[in-house]
C-alpha cells in the first residue's frame, strides 16, 4: 500500500471573526480532509516538513520558518486579497500601508503555487510580476449539510425569534461592516423602502482599522426603524438567518468571491448584487445585479411584488449553488494537489 501523502494547512483565519476568509479556511480542510482521505493526511498549524504546505493567511512567521517547513516539499498560497481589495478594506497609515503590500506580494512571490479564488485575479498577480503559470483557479465552497432550506415553520419562528413579522418582505445582507461593502447604500435603500425589513449581519471584525469606522459607527447610533444591525453572527447560526430572508442584497464595491453569497446560494434565496466584473466569471447569470440605489430599490420592488419573477430568480440562486457542486470542487483540488506533488 503506497502511504499517504501529507499536507500541512496553515492558517489563522479563524483568529478573526465575522470575516470571508475564515469560513472559505473551514470549508476547504473539511472538504480535503473527508473527501481525500485515502491519498492525503492533512494536518493544521504543525511544526512538520510536509510533501505539501498550504498558506491560506500570509503570517510573517509563515515566511520566516517558509524555508525549512518546504524544504523536502512543494508550497501553496491560497489568494484572499490583493493590495486593492486591502485598500477598501482597512484605513491603515500611507507608510504601513506601502510596507505590508510590498511583504504580501513578496510572500505570494516565494510560493511554488498559488490558488485564486476568482480567474480575475490571474492577470492581477501577473501585474504584479508573478507568472500566471503559477496560479491556478480553484473556487470557494460551502457544505449543503450546514446551509440548506428549512421548512416555511421554521422559518416563520426565526423571524419571530428576530421580532420580524412572519409576512414582512425581508432583506439580509451578510459581510463586515465596511464602506467597500455598500453599507451607505444599503441603508438608503432601507430609507426608500419602509415597508422592507433589512437586516445586517457583520460588524467591525478589525475594529478602528476598517474603513470608515467613525463614520459608520456615528450612522449605527440612529439607523433607519426597518433596519436591524445583527453584529458579528457565529457561522453556525448563519443558516438560520438566511432562512429567514427573501433575498440576499450585498452591495459591495469590491469583492473576490464572496463566501456569504455561496451560504444564501444553499438556501436558494435571490441574490441582488452591484455590477462588477469581478463576479462575471463565477456567478454568470446566477444572480439579479444592479448598480447604485435606484436600481437596488426597483429591483427589490420587483422582487416583493412579481411572485413569478421571485421565483425564477429563486430557480437562479437553485442552480448556482449545483453548480459549484461539492464533487467537482473536490476534483478540483485532488487533480491540483496531485499535480503539484514532487
Amino acid at each position: 500500500m503506497n502511504k499517504k501523502k501529507t499536507i500541512n494547512m496553515m492558517s489563522q483565519a479563524t483568529s478573526v471573526q465575522g470575516q470571508g476568509v475564515g469560513s472559505a479556511y473551514i470549508e476547504q480542510v473539511k472538504l480535503v480532509r473527508e473527501g481525500l482521505a485515502d491519498k492525503f493526511e492533512v494536518f493544521e498549524n504543525v511544526r512538520m516538513c510536509a510533501d505539501i504546505t498550504h498558506y491560506h493567511t500570509i503570517n510573517p512567521t509563515f515566511l520566516l520558518t517558509k524555508k525549512q517547513r518546504c524544504k523536502n516539499g512543494t508550497s501553496v498560497c491560497y489568494v484572499h486579497f490583493l493590495p486593492s481589495t486591502v485598500d477598501e478594506s482597512l484605513n491603515l497609515p500611507k507608510p504601513a500601508r506601502a510596507i505590508f503590500y510590498k511583504y504580501m506580494i513578496k510572500f505570494y512571490k516565494s510560493m511554488d503555487h498559488i490558488v485564486v479564488v476568482n480567474p480575475y485575479f490571474i492577470d492581477a498577480l501577473e501585474e504584479y510580476g508573478i507568472p500566471r503559470e503559477k496560479a491556478v483557479y480553484i473556487p470557494n465552497f460551502v457544505d449543503t449539510d450546514k446551509f440548506h432550506p428549512l421548512s416555511k415553520e421554521k422559518k416563520a419562528k426565526i423571524k419571530q425569534s428576530l421580532n420580524i413579522p412572519e409576512d414582512k418582505f425581508t432583506v439580509m445582507c451578510a459581510g463586515q461592516l465596511q464602506v467597500r461593502k455598500g453599507i451607505f447604500d444599503f441603508l438608503e435603500c432601507a430609507e426608500r423602502l419602509p415597508d422592507v425589513q433589512f437586516i445586517w449581519a457583520g460588524g467591525f471584525s478589525f475594529g478602528k482599522l476598517t474603513d470608515g469606522y467613525d463614520e459608520i459607527k456615528e450612522v449605527l447610533k440612529m439607523p433607519p426603524k426597518n433596519v436591524k444591525f445583527l453584529g458579528i453572527v457565529e457561522r453556525e447560526k448563519m443558516n438560520k438567518l438566511y432562512n429567514a430572508a427573501d433575498v440576499m442584497f450585498l452591495p459591495s464595491f469590491e469583492e473576490l468571491f464572496p463566501m456569504t453569497v455561496l451560504e444564501a446560494m444553499c438556501v436558494n434565496i435571490p441574490i441582488l448584487l452591484r455590477d462588477i466584473p469581478i463576479y462575471n466569471n463565477i456567478l454568470f447569470d446566477f444572480y439579479c445585479r444592479e448598480n447604485g440605489v435606484d436600481g437596488f430599490v426597483k429591483a427589490i420592488e420587483n422582487l416583493r411584488d412579481d411572485k413569478e419573477y421571485y421565483k425564477a430568480c429563486c430557480e437562479n440562486s437553485k442552480r448556482g449553488n449545483e453548480f459549484y457542486d461539492k464533487k467537482h470542487v473536490l476534483q478540483m483540488w485532488d487533480e491540483f494537489y496531485t499535480s503539484i506533488l514532487k
